[in-house]
């Protein structure tokens, strides 16, 4: 059994096709096939239950897969050991990032990164928190910035800023009179909301009181970009994070969603990084919070101290879409 295997065999599970995970190995098919079965003879079992359209892990196939993860990660450790020994903020950072967040805080950020981690490579991944979660528990990403509080015996976290939620209102609506609007004058409008999955549909049911809050099925949306434009087009009102309500920030007219103050308990959220523990290049990530928490638009509220690591400056990092 080799470690080129296991990569064979992940590469299967992650793929979910023999062709494309051969692209995704640089091998040819044949090959691909040839090693598996190799691999399955050894131990024994069968690891993928396999036709012509379909490739599915077996029961015993996933544990196999599971701790083929692992070891690879474990190799992944060493390598990345090595490197931290010349520098820390060399080589590659897996981040994922929440899409209510990543297209309002990435590109304030990237100056500021390639600045100080000329030498970063910072590979982006965009999806849900239960998606980042998994995958970072499967050693796909290194880290997360995402919505906070996140549990786990296997995680660490550090708070980086509190983000205040604002009411995004139609032009010409009865409530935009007001300076401030509170959680119960959102009674009875009709609050558009992010689909299922969105941790921010959660805070905003949290805030308002899922009894309060008027809801039709038929005006969910997939980003908060979608719910702008509903906004704008008199569909309801909803609530925005203030990086998304920025002036400027969207391509729907400032004059066609006019934004009030939310004046509502804890109507904010709390942004934070999240990498699991005993990550060996922990350090790295705590020098990248360092740098965002430093690095802020006044439009957040710091947590803790901002103090910017000194770098010396060099060429620009690579910077790619996982």
């Amino acid at each position: 059994m080799t470690l080129q295997e296991l990569r064979y065999i992940v590469a299967l599970a992650d793929e979910g096709h023999f062709a494309r995970a051969a692209e995704a190995c640089h091998v040819g098919q044949p090959t691909l096939s040839t090693q598996l079965k190799k691999l399955e003879d050894y131990l024994g079992v069968t690891v993928f239950e396999r036709n012509r359209h379909h490739l599915v892990p077996t029961p015993i196939g996933e544990k196999i897969i599971e701790r083929a993860r692992a070891a690879l990660d474990v190799v992944s450790q060493i390598r990345e050991l090595a490197r931290q020994g010349h520098d820390p903020l060399d080589g590659p950072l897996r981040l994922g990032v929440i899409p209510t967040l990543g297209p309002y805080l990435i590109p304030h950020l990237l100056p500021a990164i390639r600045q100080h981690f000329p030498d970063l490579r910072l590979y982006l991944r965009e999806d849900l928190t239960a998606k980042l979660l998994e995958r970072m528990s499967q050693y796909r990403l290194d880290a997360l910035l995402l919505a906070l509080p996140v549990h786990g015996a296997e995680v660490e976290t550090r708070e980086l800023f509190h983000e205040a939620f604002l009411v995004a209102l139609p032009k010409g609506h009865r409530l935009a009179a007001r300076r401030q609007i509170g959680a119960a004058e959102l009674a009875g409008e009709n609050l558009l909301l992010l689909e299922e999955g969105h941790c921010l549909r959660d805070q905003a049911l949290a805030i308002c009181g899922p009894a309060s809050v008027q809801e039709r099925d038929e005006l969910k949306a997939t980003s908060l970009e979608t719910l702008r434009q509903m906004v704008a087009a008199g569909a309801g009102c909803t609530l925005l994070p203030a990086l998304a309500a920025l002036p400027g920030v969207g391509s729907v007219g400032d004059d066609l969603v006019q934004l009030r103050a939310f004046d509502a308990p804890d109507a904010y959220r709390t942004i934070g990084l999240v990498w699991r523990r005993r990550y060996p290049r922990a350090d790295t990530v705590r020098w990248l919070g360092e740098l965002i928490a430093a690095n802020l638009p006044a439009a957040v509220e710091p947590v803790g101290p901002r103090s910017a690591p000194r770098r010396t400056p060099r060429p620009a990092p690579v910077l790619t879409s996982a």
